[in-house]
């Protein structure tokens, strides 16, 4: 067996929670020396596993995770400290005083928390954007003529930076606002940021959600481990089924736009769209799967997308912990500034209780959507990905009023099957036009695949030669397919509020080990990891 994968750093291909390294060496050694760990010291040797895993992936960049947990536990205790002085302060103080006081301490405070701001903005600022921003400058000088050429770095960045960076700044926002207490325990909070199974993909937690979970690990039950192997089975067969399986198609057709009609470009944004969904939620149902096996809830970050009736809908599903961090860290306190409640109070005079908080709202959604597009990735593209979500999902604020009166002009039944139906199909296309722009290499290229959907409109090229061209044959996209409907019928039965490993865990053991044998079967004889096929690493990890 080759053991060079031990090496610092060298054992990148465990970004894959379905690599053979991972799945069959890395996290059975784990789980057996967890289990075989008195009790009092599993939650020492669930860190060591952590920073083992990011030193293997990561190399001597742990750097940067140890950087974040001291400054964000320094940080906490000083915001902490802060606090305490400040009930201290005010407590024997005459009431016209304590106005004044206390606001000196709030100042104190939010400088700390701008530091911790500036601490790990910056650093993803430098690490992540640099290249970009220095990159664009340069191409703006050429344009006016400028002999002047910045230096352009290039910077090896940690994995899983963008996801515990967001994490140790809800740490401390949260503690400004009273949310947690400052934590004085070290490790505990180094392993609420670097909980191996969730480092790579998210999802994005907050402390007060598993932090103590964590730190209060026990045995593993049999309960939490079949269930836990379940769902990353069930991962499993969506990342290796379908997500690889249409990975040469997309592939091809995004990285020669000029060599397609509209009609394979169609299939393409469509093949992509599933295997981006199929990836990252196949994905998180090894991250939740395998904390399950620990004991451990994390957050869900999927709750089945394609049937939202709306794209603002779709990103409350889709996910999750990203969007809700945005709201909470972002939306909210741009919304509640003191200039944005006194333009909302004026706008609402001026354009009604509609249209006026939608001044102030469309404002904050805006620097939700640059944050979002910039989050993903250092690319032109991705910040039109935002814009053009932000257009969408405000448009659709916008024309509410006027939607409901057309409905009600028509006859029509909002909430009947019928336009439930219509709503999901108009927002899957829109998502899937999303999609295609957030998968394109740069914007133009972008254009010009949207733009020959419409000129180039054409189901010409769907001939014998076709699948070939694409490195796909009808086999793979037969077992896509049925996969698909698989998938698609769990999550009908999932959207039902049945849990389908609850019913299965009370059927007899025949025929639950029937099923488990039948899906590995499934996974083994379909899977996408056979001769042809180049092993993908996780999608969501590069951003």
């Amino acid at each position: 067996m080759d053991l060079s994968f031990l090496l610092a750093g060298a054992g990148k291909t465990m970004t894959s929670f379905f690599s053979m390294t991972y799945l069959f060496v890395f996290l059975p050694v784990c789980l057996i020396v967890y289990a075989i760990t008195p009790k009092k010291a599993k939650k020492y040797v669930l860190l060591a596993e952590s920073l083992l895993f990011f030193w293997l992936v990561s190399g001597v960049l742990v750097a940067y995770l140890l950087l974040s947990a001291v400054s964000i536990m320094c940080l906490g205790l000083l915001i902490g400290k802060l606090q305490e002085k400040q009930r201290a302060a005010v407590k024997e103080l005459p009431k016209e005083e304590k106005k004044a006081v206390k606001q000196e301490f709030i100042k104190k405070q939010r400088a700390v928390v701008f530091l911790g701001v500036l601490i790990h903005i910056g650093l993803l600022l430098v690490l992540k954007y640099s290249g970009f921003f220095l990159g664009n400058i340069n191409t703006l000088l050429a344009a006016f003529n400028c002999p002047v050429e910045m230096y352009v770095p290039s910077f090896a960045m940690p994995i899983g930076i963008s996801f515990f960076s967001l994490q140790a700044l809800s740490y401390i926002v949260d503690v400004y606002h009273g949310l947690v207490k400052p934590d004085k325990n070290f490790a505990r909070l180094l392993l609420f940021l670097s909980f191996f199974p969730q480092i790579v993909e998210g999802p994005i937690c907050r402390y007060g959600q598993t932090a103590s979970q964590l730190w209060e690990v026990g045995s593993i039950k049999y309960r939490n481990l079949t269930f836990g192997l379940q769902r990353i089975l069930y991962g499993m067969m969506k990342k290796l089924v379908i997500a690889d399986r249409l990975d040469p198609l997309v592939k091809k057709v995004f990285d020669e736009p000029n060599s397609f009609d509209g009609g394979v470009i169609i299939l393409a944004a469509v093949c992509y769209t599933v295997q981006l969904y199929m990836d990252f939620s196949g994905s998180m149902d090894a991250v939740l799967g395998t904390a399950e096996i620990f004991g451990i809830r994390l957050p869900e970050n999927f709750e089945r997308p394609f049937f939202s009736r709306s794209v603002s809908e779709f990103w409350k599903r889709w996910h999750i912990t990203l969007g809700a961090w945005f709201k909470d860290y972002i939306f909210f306190p741009v919304t509640s500034a003191k200039r944005m409640k006194n333009l909302t109070s004026s706008a609402r005079k001026k354009l009604g209780n509609h249209f006026g908080p939608l001044v102030a709202g469309g404002i904050a959604l805006f620097c939700v959507w640059i944050c979002n597009g910039l989050w993903h990735g250092a690319g032109w593209n991705f910040i039109f990905f935002g814009m053009y979500h932000f257009v969408l999902i405000l448009s659709g604020n916008i024309i509410t009023p006027a939607s409901k009166k057309v409905l009600q002009k028509l006859h029509i039944n909002a909430s009947g099957l019928g336009y439930r139906v219509f709503q999901i199909i108009r927002t899957t296309i829109l998502v899937i036009i999303g999609e295609l722009f957030f998968r394109a290499n740069g914007v133009g290229s972008g254009m010009e695949l949207f733009g020959r959907i419409f000129t180039d409109l054409s189901f010409r090229s769907f001939d014998e030669f076709l699948l070939p061209r694409l490195g796909v044959d009808i086999f793979d996209l037969s077992i896509c397919g049925v996969t698909l409907l698989i998938v698609f019928a769990v999550s009908i039965i999932n959207e039902k509020g049945v849990c389908i490993r609850e019913t299965l865990a009370k059927r007899n053991i025949v025929f639950r080990w029937c099923v488990l044998y039948m899906l590995i079967l499934f996974i083994v004889v379909f899977g996408a990891y056979s001769f042809g096929y180049i092993p993908v690493d996780p999608m969501y990890a590069q951003f």
